[in-house]
């Protein structure tokens, strides 16, 4: 059972995210908070699998947030996908170098909604397909590259290749696809990328790719 915590100050976003989640065998809404205040609470005593967090709130607003309990210096990170209706670059940026697994416009619908949560949960990193290619492009500043340390050991032509089919925004369901590969493969090689690259996730990975140039071709 994948437990999510709901933060937002609009009652009716949260009622009915509620709704939807709970509608799923797999998924149980374990608290629904206003602020991010009441969510930091509630995350650090709950500690939920996956965490739905709003930016704009009163107290904390989600960007805070997702730094506190999933940030770079946070030794025990929680899951965060955040769900706003703000489609800013800055927004999305921020959210995902703090930790965030996901990024999701309200709007996107409940299909989209309920995948962003397993895909927190399982260790993949969702972000609305209208905006993920928009925004893996931007981490390469526009086409000219970026100071990247380099790999501590060279990449294998396969995981170049995953790295690639990452970076354009696949989950790993779909990595395994397009290369006719095992899901536990696909695993196993983003798991040997983010050690070679130290990355802490998939998002740290496609940015890699975007900012070293992988993705020029």
């Amino acid at each position: 059972m994948i437990r999510v915590l709901i933060a937002d100050d609009q009652d009716m976003v949260r009622t009915g995210f509620r709704m939807i989640l709970d509608a799923q065998e797999d998924i149980e809404v374990v608290a629904d908070v206003p602020d991010g205040v009441a969510a930091m609470g509630k995350a650090r005593e709950l500690r939920p699998d996956v965490c739905l967090l709003d930016i704009r709130m009163p107290g904390l607003d989600g960007l805070e947030v997702t730094r506190q309990l999933a940030g770079p210096e946070v030794t025990d990170p929680l899951k965060v996908v955040v769900v706003t209706t703000f489609d800013l670059d800055e927004y999305v940026h921020t959210a995902l170098r703090n930790g965030a697994s996901g990024f999701l416009l309200k709007d996107a619908g409940p299909a989209l909604l309920i995948e962003a949560v397993r895909a927190a949960a399982r260790g993949d990193a969702l972000v609305s397909p209208q905006i993920t290619v928009r925004l893996l492009k931007h981490f390469d500043g526009g086409g000219a590259k970026r100071d990247v340390k380099p790999p501590k050991d060279p990449l294998t032509a396969r995981e170049l290749d995953v790295v690639r089919a990452a970076a354009r925004g696949l989950t790993n369901t779909e990595i395994g696809e397009e290369l006719y590969l095992s899901l536990s493969t696909v695993k196993t090689h983003l798991a040997s990328v983010q050690n070679k690259i130290d990355a802490r996730n998939r998002v740290e990975i496609a940015a890699w790719a975007w900012r070293s140039g992988l993705m020029d071709d």
